[in-house]
């Protein structure tokens, strides 16, 4: 089981990201998958999550309406678009993937990725 995020950079506050998150080992379309971010070692914020379908996506507060979270299951792979980022979106951004549908809470997610880092200048 593997999920590989990439996409990170430094960006000018205003600007954007797409975020990606490449999944193999496990049957893509059964799980949920989230974006979460954080310091490493830390606790992570929920951001994002997609259903297995890609018909039902959920938002941190701080993030709708910036964020878009969607999938292509032929390509195994979940994206963030992220715009009109913030100073305060600085973060390494981390997904994760929770059979069945998808939660909040970052101990209830099965796999985890080893994170991208964001930084957006002011």
């Amino acid at each position: 089981v593997q999920l590989q995020a990439s996409g990170g950079g430094l960006v000018q506050a205003g600007g954007s990201l797409r975020l990606s998150c490449a999944a193999s080992g496990f049957t893509f379309t059964d799980y949920a998958i989230a974006w979460f971010r954080g310091p490493p070692g830390k606790d992570r914020d929920f951001q994002a999550a997609i259903d297995g379908s890609g018909g039902y996506t959920r938002y941190a507060d701080s993030v709708k309406g910036r964020f878009t979270i969607s999938r292509d299951n032929a390509k195994n792979t979940v994206y963030l678009q992220m715009n009109s980022l913030k100073p305060e979106d600085t973060a390494v951004y981390y997904c994760a993937a929770r059979y069945g549908s998808s939660s909040w809470y970052q101990s209830s997610y099965d796999f985890w990725g080893q994170g991208t880092k964001v930084t957006v200048s002011s």
